[in-house]
């Protein structure tokens, strides 16, 4: 028993193995694989080859059994020779493979091969050669090349696998299929409005100028890209705290009140003021000018400058930020600052009344602007020294916070 088991490990079982990777055998011939032995291969061979003349797989079934015979008549004493055919699946990919790798078990549990000799037929069936061995040392490769050339189906399998990413991929799709798709939907809908409309059809030559010019821009600017961005972040986007929320709106409502109050000054310029050419009309009109747009956006403004502050002032009262007394002092001083504007526009006219009448107008205006702007400055400072004493009137409201982020300065102050 010992010693049949040795010679059985001293001898070389030498497996020739066809493969045919895209099933021909078995759709066209209507054979079941495995093909074991040289007469299964034979005949195997023949009725594929009287089914598809020009099936390449019969060649290389031909060539496996020409090359059977030479080694079987140079064979050493402890070889054994063997034939065998192979067949995948006409669907190709995985499910080629896995009934490739299915047969092969199947061999190798009937034969036992030590190594292998893979017959080709081109391009696709030598992609198995991993799949082999790696259950079966492959100690050579037979390519049988035919008339119609190994580039000639390389080149058909690059192209095949292309053109299956442009239609399968939807990246690509879009492009190949979705463009030209457009294209040919819109040519058949002016066709059959050419029925009724005359000369229907001549707007086709424009619509591809829309549409081809139209998709260049989008790519050309990654519009695409930014509205694919814009929506993600629609779509994930998590509002903040409501102080900030209310703060941000005012922010956008300020904004908008400022932008309209020049819209209005410049508006209220055009309503009043003449036009004119001369140059030195216009440098004469310009106080005039002024006047009118000061008047246009004072009121606007103030609300704008005085909407963002007090939406900050919501905010810092959430963060409890003693940086709120000050901002509340500061939408004192701007609201005042209305009636500054306003005293400004009045005494930027005066002059242009030439009157010996609208002298004491003149002094009286110019008073009311001085007037309105110390009395600004008095608001400021009275503002500054209410928030002096209300920091120190709420000083633990505004404790709180600091406290809660900076603990360590605390605990060593403790």
């Amino acid at each position: 028993m010992a010693k049949r088991e040795t010679k059985q490990e001293k001898q070389k079982r030498v497996l020739i193995l066809c493969v045919d990777r895209d099933g021909d055998i078995e759709t066209k011939a209507k054979l079941k694989t495995p093909l074991l032995g040289r007469t299964t291969n034979v005949e195997g061979a023949v009725t594929l080859a009287l089914n598809d003349p020009e099936e390449p797989d019969a060649n290389a079934m031909f060539e496996a059994v020409r090359l059977y015979d030479r080694m079987v008549q140079e064979k050493q004493p402890n070889e054994v020779i063997e034939i065998a055919t192979l067949a995948g699946s006409d669907l190709g990919g995985v499910n080629a493979d896995r009934k490739l790798s299915a047969e092969l078990e199947s061999l190798i549990k009937t034969f036992e091969p030590t190594e292998a000799i893979l017959v080709s037929d081109g391009y696709s069936d030598e992609a198995v050669l991993p799949l082999i061995s790696s259950r079966v040392p492959v100690s050579s490769i037979r390519r049988i090349v035919i008339k119609h050339s190994e580039s000639i189906e390389e080149t058909a399998a690059v192209f095949t696998k292309y053109i299956r990413m442009l239609v399968d991929d939807p990246r690509y799709a879009r492009v190949a299929l979705g463009l030209p798709g457009i294209l040919v939907l819109v040519f058949g809908i002016l066709w059959a409005i050419n029925r009724f409309i005359p000369d229907a059809i001549t707007w086709y030559g424009i619509i591809i100028a829309i549409i081809f010019g139209g998709f260049l821009l989008l790519k050309g600017f990654g519009a695409d890209r930014k509205a694919k961005d814009f929506y993600i972040w629609v779509r994930d986007y998590t509002p903040p705290p409501l102080p900030i929320q209310i703060s941000n709106y005012a922010v956008i409502a300020g904004i908008l009140c400022v932008a309209v109050s020049i819209y209005l000054g410049v508006a209220n310029v055009i309503r009043y003021v003449p036009f004119s050419s001369d140059p030195s009309v216009w440098l004469n009109l310009i106080p005039l000018v002024a006047n009118y747009f000061i008047k246009g956006v004072q009121t606007l403004l103030i609300i704008g400058i005085d909407i963002v502050l007090s939406g900050r002032c919501v905010r810092l009262y959430a963060e409890r930020d003693s940086r709120l007394l000050r901002n509340g002092a500061f939408i004192v001083t701007v609201t005042w600052f209305w009636w500054i504007l306003d005293a400004t526009a009045t005494l930027l006219v005066t002059p242009l009344y030439p009157d010996v009448a609208f002298i004491s107008f003149a002094n009286t205006a110019f008073a009311d602007f001085i007037l309105k702007i110390i009395v600004g400055i008095l608001i400021g400072i009275a503002s500054i020294l209410l928030v002096y004493i209300a920091n120190h009137s709420v000083k633990d409201f505004f404790k709180k916070d600091t406290e809660a982020e900076n603990p360590e300065a605390t605990h060593q102050e403790q």
